[in-house]
Order: structure tokens, then C-alpha cells, then sequence
């Protein structure tokens, strides 16, 4: 970035800056809370993480109360109300009211199975023939990343090509017993609306959501490359932000959506039951928890309660470089969208925003909170430090330990050996330890965006480890090759060449 670069971003965010404190200034107070009250604690929690980017809206039953930019895109772009940005798995909700609208127009239902409407739609599971509309909205269909791992396969390009693949995939239960979150579900429904509508699925969205809703500034695309910039973003490490390209994911259907926090506010106040654009039973069809396994998952919206009881609607959203949260709180009217250009898990700036503003709307305190990894990286930074400082140690020290067993059986120097081999196994099994706690499969290369300084100090762990390993099987076989004595005539400790006792400058 050139200076002349950086003086325009610079000028840019001051000119933003007047212009929003002007308009804050008029803001109008709505039921005690004021966007004057919500640009402070945004810009307080900036300035103590660093985030670099972030767009925000707040509306309350059919009224805006905030929409606004923070910060810059990854690209060096002013982010206003008005820069699209990606809401990665909140799309959901927009891809089940979609669905929904089919089946208020009476051209699907929600208990048909899904092959009587996509015949071309097959698993390599009879028990695929059995899923329901309503199963893949609510994530029952029994489809999980445990028998079909998308995140770690070739991405496919388009719809049609993201069902097609399932064809090889089973079923990790029968369908409508349990709930098991997996995008596939919503690339599957969205190709299901393109087939029953007769055009592609961005083209229904726009005209059946987007268009009649006013978002005129929001699409869907098929993958991450289709995003603005790319995808381009940024990851947490080290109390740093890394800025981070994205790799080629298929996203259509599942978290594809691209908005603005003016649209978003749109979107909001009609989930809040304001407009007339859906029939309020259809919006609140999508809002209702399946109740299958105890899930409060709906269709693109999950149930809970706030911090303070209330009830809650929620849906979250991470991209590798981006992460998301919308959120309504139906006893009190007030809905929350929140995107950052921060990735997924060690950047869960939107979680914590949004939490920090239903904090501030029920009358809590900022709790200062920020993002764990910011307090995580620095003992796992030190943690990798000393691993590579013992890994030194070990190689310096290899060819005394190597001296010291010359002439025991190799089972025993196995033995010794084998304890070196769980650093390595750690870092080879990271994906599937990181996979089995979120309950998703991935690799090892996205756990460079997920947590970097734990794939740091697992790395470092191993490389120590095998160092350590191949410096004293070298050494051992030079002392061997050197002819050394076993033990000295008394049966005392032996005298090496040179007059060089085991007992000097040893190690284990």
C-alpha cells in the first residue's frame, strides 16, 4: 500500500467520521437507546481490538435506530452503510424464506420429499429417498460433515454441481431424528427453488426477497471468488491483525448472501414482523425450533435467551476472514446484524459486538469483552517459543544421549524414543481434534485462519520433536559406526576416546 494510499484511507475515515458525528448529533433517542450511545461503544471496542472493519445495524419494531460503517476493507476501502459485505451462514434464513414462498404459492410442501420436486438430487444412502423440504431447512435431514466433508473437497462451481456431488455421500442418521448442522442442506434447497421456480436461484431471490424488501444493494453468489474482494479479509494472531486471502469455497444457498447494513436494517425490521411483504405466519414458520432432539433450531434461525433471560432469535455466520451474527429479540422488537472482516473463531468480533449491544439495550454495562484468542496467543506464542528452545537443546545435546546408549537393545531406544511421537501426532490431528469440538471437518491449512498460534505451537511442537528424534538416530548410528566401548574393564562408567567420560557434559 503506497502512502498516497494510505493518506486517502486516512482522509476518507475523517470525512466518514465528521459526517457520522453530524448526523449521530440529530439522531433521534429511541425507547433509551441512541445511535449516539451505539457508535461509542462500537468505536470504543475498535479501538481496544483493533478490529479493522465492521458494518452495523440496529432497528427497533419498523424503525432504524443505526445503521452504520466502521474502519476499511481489507482492500483499503472506507466500509459505510452502503459496502457490501459478506454474511456468510446468516444467508440461511434468506434461502428458507425463499423456499417458504414456494409453499405459499402451493408448488412445493414442507413434509414432500425433496426427490418428488429434484429427481436428479441422489445419495449413495436409500434412506436419502426419505428426506423432507422441511428436514433441510431445519438441519434433520441427516447429512453431515462427518460423511460428506465439504470444506475439504474441490468446490464445485454451481448448484447443479454441488447436489451432484452428494451422489457419493451417506447419511450420518435417519432422517428427522436428530438435527446436524451442514450447508449442504441449504445448497440442496436453493437448487430445489431454481428447478420448481424455473430460474436461477440469485435471479428468485432478488425477485421474491431482495427487490420487494427494497435490498437492492444484496445478491447471492456461488463462491467465495464471487465475493467482494474475493473474500479477502483478515485473521486474528498475536494480538495482530493478518490480512488473509480467501481459498475457493462453494457458498451458494448455505452463507453465499452479500449485504449492506442499510439492507440489512430491511431485513430486520420484516423478520420483526414490520411490512407486508411475507405473510407473518411464513416468517414465523422459519423462526419456530424444530424441537427434533431438543434443537431450538428453526430454519436459518436458532432460539435461545439473552444474558438477561429474555428471549432470542440468532443466527451466526464465519467465513475463514469474515464472521457474522443477526439477531431479534421479539420481546423488546429490536433486531441486530453485525458483520466484521475478521475470520472465523479466533475473530469473533461479531458475536461479541452483538452481545455487547444486547447488553447496552437491556441496560448492562460494557463488559469489555474481546476476542479470546487476544488473550490466548500470548501464552501459546510463549509455549511455542519454548518448544523450539528445547528442541535446540535436544539436538545440541543428542550426541552425548546417543553415547550414553550405545550398545542397549533397540527396543529400549525405541522406547525412549516413542514419547516424541504425540507432538507429531497432535499437529497431523489438529484438523480432526479442532473438527470434533465444532463438530465440522476441515484441514490443516484452515487452521492457519481458524486459530494461527495454535497451529504455531503444535507445529513447533512437532518440528522440536522430530529434530530432536533424528538428531539422536544419527548420532547413534555414527557412535556405533565409531566402534565405541560398551562398558570400561571395572564395569565403572566407560572412558570414550579422548579421555571423554559419559558422566561429562551428559543429557538425557
Amino acid at each position: 500500500m503506497t502512502v498516497r494510499t494510505v493518506a486517502a484511507i486516512i482522509g476518507v475515515s475523517l470525512a466518514m467520521g465528521a459526517m457520522t458525528a453530524s448526523a449521530l448529533a440529530q439522531a433521534p433517542r429511541i425507547d433509551g437507546l441512541s445511535a449516539t450511545a451505539i457508535d461509542r461503544y462500537l468505536r470504543d471496542y475498535i479501538e481496544r481490538t483493533r478490529l479493522p472493519g465492521a458494518l452495523v445495524a440496529v432497528t427497533k419494531d419498523d424503525r432504524i435506530v443505526h445503521v452504520a460503517g466502521y474502519g476499511h476493507t481489507a482492500g483499503g476501502e472506507a466500509i459505510t452503510k452502503d459496502t457490501p459485505m459478506p454474511l456468510a451462514s446468516v444467508s440461511k434464513s434468506f434461502t428458507a424464506l425463499a423456499v417458504l414462498h414456494l409453499v405459499d404459492e402451493g408448488r412445493i410442501g414442507l413434509d414432500d420429499p425433496v426427490r418428488t420436486h429434484l429427481p436428479e438430487f441422489a445419495m449413495a444412502d436409500p434412506r436419502a429417498e426419505r428426506i423432507t423440504v422441511r428436514e433441510l431447512l431445519q438441519q434433520t435431514s441427516g447429512m453431515s460433515d462427518r460423511t460428506f466433508p465439504e470444506l475439504t473437497l474441490p468446490a464445485p462451481d454451481t448448484l447443479e454441481d454441488a447436489v451432484t456431488m452428494l451422489r457419493t455421500a451417506s447419511l450420518a442418521a435417519d432422517p428427522g431424528t436428530r438435527m446436524i448442522y451442514h450447508n449442504p442442506n441449504y445448497s440442496l434447497a436453493a437448487r430445489l427453488v431454481e428447478v420448481v421456480a424455473g430460474v436461477p436461484f440469485g435471479d428468485y431471490l432478488a425477485a421474491v426477497v431482495f427487490d420487494p424488501l427494497g435490498m437492492t444493494s444484496t445478491r447471492t453468489v456461488n463462491t467465495t471468488a464471487d465475493l467482494p474482494g474475493a473474500g479477502e479479509g483478515y485473521v486474528r494472531a498475536y494480538g495482530q491483525v493478518v490480512r488473509r486471502s480467501h481459498p475457493k469455497w462453494f457458498v451458494n444457498g448455505g452463507y453465499g448472501v452479500v449485504s449492506t447494513a442499510d439492507d440489512m436494517a430491511k431485513w430486520l425490521i420484516t423478520q420483526n414482523g414490520g411490512g407486508q411483504v411475507f405473510p407473518r405466519e411464513t416468517v414465523k414458520i422459519s423462526q419456530t425450533a424444530s424441537g427434533v432432539g431438543g434443537s431450538g433450531y428453526g430454519m436459518g434461525w436458532d432460539t435461545g435467551k439473552t444474558a438477561g433471560g429474555a428471549p432470542r432469535l440468532r443466527h451466526t455466520g464465519w467465513l475463514l476472514t469474515h464472521n457474522s451474527v443477526q439477531t431479534l429479540l421479539p420481546a423488546s422488537g429490536y433486531g441486530i446484524a453485525v458483520v466484521t472482516n475478521t475470520g472465523m473463531i479466533s475473530g469473533d468480533d461479531a458475536v461479541i459486538l452483538t452481545d455487547g449491544l444486547v447488553d447496552l439495550i437491556e441496560g448492562r454495562p460494557d463488559a469489555g469483552a474481546v476476542p479470546f484468542s487476544m488473550t490466548a496467543d500470548p501464552w501459546l506464542g510463549g509455549l511455542a517459543l519454548l518448544n523450539l528452545g528445547l528442541g535446540f537443546v535436544g539436538v545440541y545435546r543428542a550426541r552425548a544421549w546417543a553415547r550414553r546408549r550405545t550398545g542397549r537393545p533397540a527396543w529400549r531406544l525405541v522406547v525412549r524414543l516413542v514419547p516424541y511421537a504425540l507432538p507429531v501426532a497432535l499437529f497431523a490431528g489438529l484438523a480432526d481434534l479442532i473438527g470434533f469440538v465444532m463438530n465440522r471437518v476441515g484441514t490443516l491449512d484452515q487452521i492457519t485462519y481458524v486459530w494461527l498460534a495454535l497451529y504455531v505451537w503444535a507445529g513447533t511442537g512437532a518440528l522440536a520433536a522430530v529434530a530432536v528424534v533424528s538428531s539422536r538416530l544419527v548420532h547413534i548410528v555414527l557412535v556405533r559406526r565409531a566402534g565405541v566401548p560398551v562398558t570400561s574393564p571395572s564395569g565403572s562408567v566407560p572412558a570414550w576416546p579422548g579421555g571423554i567420560r559419559d558422566d561429562e557434559g551428559g543429557g538425557r
